[in-house]
């Protein structure tokens, strides 16, 4: 079956399309994402180490025991612990944050993922399709808080990632994620971003009357986490790096996809072109 010439010219322009406009929609998506959407805010003056959170997600995703952990050697991150606590001793008082993924607008674990596995949700946190998930490291190895977590199939070998849902199937219905519903002293606040935002900056403001180390960690950085704290002192007390940037090789991997973009483009004009001189040729064999 021979392709048209009108054909060839409105398939090339809707792939070229396609492979042009793809980032920046991803970028629009971002930026909608960073006052809008939902959110948590944790606030570390609230917390009272009950572990809650930690048992709530662990029975609702069916991550196997929720033995309460012992504080001064909490479980880390894995693939069946996807929230806990990081432990900080003060003056011998233990206090502590709620570890887990912050979900944000500029997500290198989204940015790498090269099967669109995770992705963001129009509510604002990153969302995770498992069965998508190729098993690469990808996210792991570039996030800055080191949230992704690798488990390797004990037969084939075969990874996969796990981590912090966001409860999708429970914000998407209008729920707070289990970890949240679960917190009895405020800790865990759910709700509107912007409102977070405000709710937030009174509590520091309140907590800097007496404490010029308080702050609000999660506005700005990343464009906006969607999982913000109220500190009583600095984000590196608490595990959070001051600065989190996306890692320059996410842009290698931007510049190399943009390349194959144009290697593809390429190869439409290419095709095109020996289209045109066949065409030629013909209609002169043809004569």
């Amino acid at each position: 079956m021979e392709i048209s010439r009108k054909d060839f010219l409105k398939g090339a322009a809707g792939a070229t399309g396609l492979l042009l406009l793809e980032p920046p929609a991803m970028a629009l998506a971002k930026d909608s994402q960073t006052h809008l959407g939902m959110g948590m805010l944790i606030d570390v003056t609230k917390c009272v180490n009950c572990w809650w959170c930690y048992a709530a997600c662990k029975e609702y995703n069916n991550l196997g025991e929720t033995v309460k952990p012992d504080l001064e050697q909490p479980p880390a991150l894995a693939p069946d612990v996807w929230t806990t606590l990081h432990p900080v001793n003060k003056g011998g008082e233990w206090v502590s944050r709620k570890m887990a993924c912050n979900h944000c607008t500029e997500a290198a674990c989204v940015e790498v993922c090269p099967t669109g596995a995770l992705s963001y949700n129009k509510l604002g946190f990153v969302q995770y399709d498992r069965d998508k998930c190729s098993g690469c490291g990808y996210c792991a190895e570039f996030c800055p808080f080191g949230v992704p977590q690798m488990e390797a199939n004990k037969t084939t070998g075969v990874a996969i990632m796990n981590k912090c849902t966001f409860c999708h199937d429970r914000v998407t219905n209008g729920e707070p994620p289990a970890c949240a519903a679960a917190c009895t002293t405020g800790a865990i606040k759910y709700g509107k971003r912007a409102e977070l935002i405000t709710e937030g900056e009174e509590r520091v403001a309140s907590l800097r009357q007496s404490n010029t180390e308080a702050s609000l960690y999660g506005v700005d950085e990343l464009k906006g986490l969607h999982v913000m704290y109220v500190l009583d002192d600095s984000p590196a007390t608490y595990g959070l790096p001051a600065d989190p940037e996306v890692p320059p090789a996410t842009t290698v991997r931007d510049i190399f996809r943009w390349l194959g973009s144009g290697l593809a483009i390429a190869a439409v004009a290419g095709f095109g072109f020996n289209y045109l001189v066949a065409r030629i040729r013909m209609r002169g064999r043809e004569k």
